[in-house]
Order: structure tokens, then C-alpha cells, then sequence
């Protein structure tokens, strides 16, 4: 049976937040939130929310963040804090646990949303159960800066910019430099959050394409580091977004993740 969605603005990490509320049969069940990508948005998302939230039988939380999609925008010149996913970990998840009176909370990211569920897992905030990382970043790589180089030259010689506006309309702009600044700021080369990895104590299931341009499988393998329950899988023949690129194999190892932790 299709569930109903419910949007609404609330104010999270110090700024109004689009998000997409879809309901559980009980509000007790646990929470599924979806943390999107550098260039994402909650229409990015495809309907994948809408199925694991029915595989699973939780309720589901997609959210657009701070200058993305239909959320408030990066005022120009369109840079973020080097501890910009810092500071989302510490206070937009936070605020949106209880925005929405979440108590049992599986953070489900994709890439920077990856390593900002990561980092929230590092605070100690026991509503977070467990963690779904997919194509996450934990260092900075030569070849994570070298694809966003690649798409920053896309932006003036493609349809890139055509693309993303249907999701980010009047956002586009300060979406995209706010991601390329903060990747390409040389002093972000020193983000490296390995040394907090020891501090996450909840189960994570970990997923990263074989082939993913914007990071090499050493950030995999670097998750070994965790402290709690890991289960790693390399996807072959896979880029950047298994979500969509290896679907059902990324359906059945993420239900089965649920089935044995939650």
C-alpha cells in the first residue's frame, strides 16, 4: 500500500529546512533519514525512500540541506565553513531528531551525506541506532578532487546546470559552488575524520562501488576503524551511487542490515 507524503519547512541547524515526512502505520517505529549527496536533493532521492520505508516498516525523514532544493539559500559568495559537515552532524540532525520527536533514528547517506551521518554517529546521541554509509568520505583523496574539478568544468561546458535545476531551481547556483568551494578550498585537504571512527559505537553498514570516481575503496577500508558492529561491501562494476546503479543489490543488503540490527 502507497504511503502518503507530507512536506513541510522547519527550522533545523539555524535555517528553514524542506523535508519530506513519510508516516509509519505506528509514529513508535523507528525513523529512516536520508541524508543526500554534495549535489543532492530530496527529488534525487527517486523513490528509494518510499521503498525501504515500506521494506522496512519504518517511518521515513528526507530533508533538502541548507542551499539545496526547496530549503533556504547560500547567500553569494557561496562558501561554506571548512567544518561545514561538522556542523551539520551537530546541529541539523540534531534539531530535525526533534523537529520531528525521533527516538530511534537510522541515518541512510549518500557520499557527503555519508560522512556527515558518520560524524553524528561520533556525538554520543543515542536516538542514532545505526548508520546506512553509501560512497561516503572520511579523507581527502587526489581523485575525489580531481572529479570535482571535472564536473566544475561540466558546469560551463555541458548540461549539467540544466540537469540539476529541475531539483535545485532558484538554490542552483549557491548549490554548486557551496560544494565546489569547500571541496577545492585548499585547506579543506586536511579534513580527515579517521581519528573519530574508534568513537562510533552503533552498527554501519558501509557500501561503495568498485569503480567510484570520487572516492578510491581505501575509504572503505578505512571504516574498519569502527568501533561497533561494520559489515563493508564492494560493489563491482559500480560508480558513485549503488542506490541507483546496483539497486537491488543495495535493496537487499540494506534490508537484511535492518533485519539483523534494528
Amino acid at each position: 500500500m502507497k504511503r502518503e507524503k507530507y512536506r513541510q519547512t522547519v527550522w533545523a541547524g539555524g535555517h528553514a529546512i524542506c523535508c519530506e515526512w513519510i508516516p509509519a502505520k505506528s509514529s513508535k517505529n523507528p525513523t529512516l533519514i536520508f541524508l543526500h549527496e554534495g549535489l543532492g536533493s530530496i527529488g534525487q532521492w527517486r523513490d528509494l525512500p518510499a521503498a525501504l520505508g515500506s521494506i522496512s516498516g519504518f517511518n521515513v525523514l528526507v530533508f533538502d540541506r541548507f542551499g539545496h532544493g526547496s530549503s533556504a539559500h547560500l547567500p553569494p559568495p557561496y562558501l561554506r565553513p571548512l567544518k561545514y559537515f561538522r556542523l551539520e552532524a551537530e546541529n541539523t540532525i540534531p534539531d530535525l531528531l526533534d523537529n520531528f520527536n525521533i527516538t530511534e533514528a537510522i541515518l541512510v547517506g549518500h557520499s557527503d551525506g555519508a560522512t556527515i551521518a558518520i560524524l553524528a554517529s561520533t556525538l554520543g546521541d543515542n536516538r542514532i541506532r545505526a548508520v546506512i554509509a553509501e560512497a561516503g568520505h572520511w579523507f581527502v583523496e587526489d581523485q575525489t578532487l580531481a572529479s570535482v574539478r571535472e564536473l566544475l568544468h561540466q558546469w560551463s561546458n555541458s548540461d549539467l546546470r540544466k540537469r540539476l535545476k529541475k531539483y535545485h531551481g532558484d538554490n542552483l547556483e549557491g548549490m554548486f559552488f557551496g560544494w565546489a568551494n569547500l571541496w577545492l578550498d585548499p585547506s579543506f585537504a586536511a579534513f580527515d575524520i579517521r581519528p573519530k571512527l574508534e568513537t562510533v559505537s552503533c552498527p554501519v553498514l558501509a557500501i561503495q562501488g568498485s569503480d567510484d570516481r570520487y572516492g578510491t575503496l581505501d575509504q572503505l577500508q578505512a571504516l574498519t576503524g569502527i568501533s561497533g558492529y561494520l559489515d563493508t561491501y564492494s560493489l563491482h562494476s559500480c560508480g558513485h551511487h549503488p542506490h541507483i546503479e546496483a539497486r537491488e543489490n543495495y535493496i537487499k543488503l540494506v534490508e537484511k542490515f535492518l533485519t539483523n540490527h534494528l
